[in-house]
């Protein structure tokens, strides 16, 4: 996703219980003193990953926080690549750094390919991971906007939610959604049923003329049953007040937002995939063109990488880790939560937020407006 909460890359989540486990190798002599400075999403780098980094690596890690982004990007530009040695943004971003050549291509030969899950490292070349052959990007987490609804109101049956069911009848004031992500959503779901067909929304990115004519039927969807709306949000605070505190029962989320509230608030409140497929994000980590500590920075991507440490990054964090057997190191309380939200082939079914084509953010801006006024 491109819009994220001013803070954090959703919302700063306590940090979890998962323990380094067992000892992990630094792959070069060099690697094994030295810093590597970091700029990362706010929540990224919680003490106990910190803390089991340099107490293993001997690597004294520096962390810098955006909480966008557009912020990571700027500033990476206005250094020339200069500053970090390892950051940390959106798959679909790439574009952002190619003016001036911030991102250097991922080593492979240094990095430890195994750790990474294979379906993310192969999907992420279509998604921006590379430019011009070369790969640039590395999977590190992702996430997923679906709904989260209250399990006292509303009854499904497994896989069978849907986008359309936030449009229903009967739920005048009970509905919260992102703008920007319900007009994909609502694209998914009028392909599904035949009405607007658009390839699964992917031709939103075909040609500015495809984009409209999409948006043009999602907005007047919407408008004709807008009386559901109860809340809109633009961040994690906003989307978790939908329904703690504007009395919303069922909305489009985060997979963080709904799961906080099934933990942290009632259990009542749950969060899974709609059968249109959930709105998925990608962040990746990146070496700058500029970096000054590239051994460290290696050692610091395979460290997280490892599946104890990625299940303990998934613990702090409620994002999941691209680390192959990461989802073996987390809680117990995170194990049922993401077998609830992701049963069947929800991973398989899920849709990918592509690299935006030029037209395609001032294009969905207009349709944001025209949806908040309609």
């Amino acid at each position: 996703m491109t819009t994220m909460t001013t803070m954090t890359r959703r919302t700063l989540l306590a940090a979890g219980t998962a323990t380094l486990a067992a000892p992990l190798f630094v792959r070069s002599a060099l690697a094994a003193s030295g810093e590597v400075n970091v700029f990362a999403w706010g929540d990224y780098f919680q003490p106990n990953i910190v803390e089991a980094f340099e107490s293993k690596t001997g690597i004294k890690l520096n962390v810098s926080t955006y909480g966008s982004n557009e912020e990571a990007a700027s500033k990476l530009r206005a250094a020339g690549g200069t500053g970090f040695d390892l950051i940390f943004p959106s798959v679909d971003t790439r574009p952002n750094y190619d003016t001036g050549d911030l991102l250097a291509e991922i080593d492979e030969s240094r990095l430890d390919v195994d750790r990474i899950q294979p379906a993310l490292w192969r999907n992420s070349l279509t998604l921006g991971a590379a430019r011009r052959g070369k790969r640039f990007l590395v999977p590190f987490s992702w996430g997923t906007e679906g709904i989260t609804y209250d399990s006292s109101v509303h009854e499904f049956a497994p896989g069978q939610l849907s986008y359309g069911d936030l449009w229903a009848e009967g739920l005048d004031g009970q509905v919260a959604m992102r703008q920007k992500s319900v007009l994909v959503s609502l694209a998914l779901y009028l392909d599904a049923t035949g009405e607007v067909p658009s390839n699964r929304a992917m031709d939103l990115y075909k040609s500015e003329a495809d984009t409209r004519r999409i948006f043009e039927a999602c907005v007047a969807y919407a408008a004709e049953r807008k009386k559901n709306i109860g809340a809109y949000w633009n961040n994690a605070t906003e989307a978790t007040g939908a329904f703690t505190d504007a009395g919303c029962t069922i909305g489009q989320t985060w997979d963080t937002t709904g799961l906080k509230l099934h933990s942290d608030v009632d259990r009542k409140w749950r969060y899974t995939t709609p059968k249109e497929g959930a709105l998925a994000w990608m962040d990746t980590a990146a070496i700058p063109s500029g970096a000054a500590n590239v051994d460290q920075a290696y050692a610091l991507l395979n460290f997280l990488l490892s599946p104890e440490i990625g299940g303990m990054f998934a613990n702090n964090t409620g994002y999941n880790s691209a680390a192959v057997g990461a989802d073996a190191h987390l809680s117990e309380a995170n194990k049922e939560a993401f077998a609830f939200a992701y049963a069947g082939d929800a991973i398989e079914n899920l849709w990918w937020w592509p690299m935006f084509t030029p037209w395609f953010s001032a294009v969905r801006e207009e349709y944001v407006e025209k949806l908040t006024n309609a």
